[in-house]
């Protein structure tokens, strides 16, 4: 069937909270070469989008305005020079931006097919959480067998991912949350859960060895920490800064315990490194997900229209695992 000319979407009037997430209309895109377009099904919410909406994180030169960075859905038209998918296909897809909109393009290599088992809502909490996971823990961290791994924010979408692809690969699992609840989620999970309201991390994993790989997304006052909790020759991992990117650190231990701090950030990275990550993940997680082995951990869908209400549950911090937009 032909496309329409306009589609529905939600844009960000200007820098803010999330009631300045509105709904309009924009031209349905048209994919360039190397690209596909995807008739959105639902669309991931992650904390990126959060940044955007608030000024904090601009889009990549080229990238859609529109917030969204995952999706499912039907292609329904190719660029030139596109081999991979045809029109018809059922994906999901890590994207530059644009998905809360009711089409999304993207580079063909950055998609995947849905996993076997999974709806389409479930699909669209896989690729920014998965991606990220991914590249930092076993790419950037080299987490191996036998190793203790320790997740803050065990209970998001990217801990719940951490939690379960660390396990199936061997790992021995630590996980920092809030609350029962959170926890629970990820003792169940096969982690050993700290609520760090009521316990110090560092003691805890000082007391089990140290860990050998920690992966933060706080920042702040846990740099330090972190510092403290890793064993000799231990990798820590920053992904983001919730609790701010300065500190004061004490380099001395750095040097003397040879241990390692890094980090990342997904969406800046080029076409080409992300479409080695997907690689990755076809090759290395999905047989896992098709297998059951590993899934995501869902919290709830709201209609594309109620964007701002699903941003509003994720900044106020009572979700475990991922919210998700119906956009169809």
């Amino acid at each position: 069937m032909p496309l329409p000319d306009t589609m529905r979407a939600i844009e960000i009037r200007e820098p803010g909270g999330p009631d300045v997430l509105v709904e309009t209309r924009r031209p349905v895109p048209t994919p360039g070469p190397g690209q596909i377009l995807i008739a959105v099904d639902h669309a991931g919410v992650n904390r990126p989008d959060a940044l955007q909406r608030a000024g904090a994180y601009d889009p990549p030169k080229g990238a859609s305005d529109l917030p969204g960075l995952e999706c499912s859905g039907t292609v329904v038209a190719t660029g030139p020079g596109v081999s991979r998918w045809h029109a018809g296909d059922k994906v999901c897809a890590l994207l530059p931006g644009g998905g809360y909109a009711e089409y999304a393009t993207c580079p063909a290599d950055h998609a995947l097919r849905i996993p076997k088992g999974l709806s389409m809502v479930e699909a669209a909490a896989l690729p920014e959480t998965y991606f990220t996971v991914w590249t930092n823990v076993f790419d950037r961290g080299g987490l191996r067998a036998g190793e203790r791994f320790l997740v803050h924010g065990g209970s998001s979408g990217i801990g719940t991912t951490a939690i379960q692809l660390a396990r199936a690969r061997g790992a021995r699992v630590f996980a920092t949350a809030g609350s029962e609840a959170k926890v629970k989620a990820c003792v169940d999970l096969g982690a050993e859960g700290i609520n760090y309201r009521d316990a110090d991390f560092v003691e805890v994993l000082r007391a089990a060895g140290g860990a050998n790989l920690i992966l933060d997304m706080v920042g702040g006052d846990y740099l330090p920490r972190n510092v403290r909790a890793l064993t000799d020759d231990g990798r820590l991992v920053q992904i983001a800064f919730l609790q701010g990117p300065k500190v004061e650190l004490n380099f001395a231990q750095v040097m003397m315990r040879r241990l390692t701090i890094t980090g990342s950030t997904l969406r800046p990275r080029t076409d080409l490194a992300k479409a080695r990550i997907a690689q990755s993940l076809r090759d290395e997680v999905w047989p896992l997900l098709d297998a059951g082995t590993v899934a995501p951990v869902m919290d709830q869908t709201f209609d594309l229209r109620d964007a701002a209400q699903a941003h509003a549950r994720m900044e106020a911090g009572d979700h475990i695992g991922k919210i998700t937009l119906r956009v169809r």
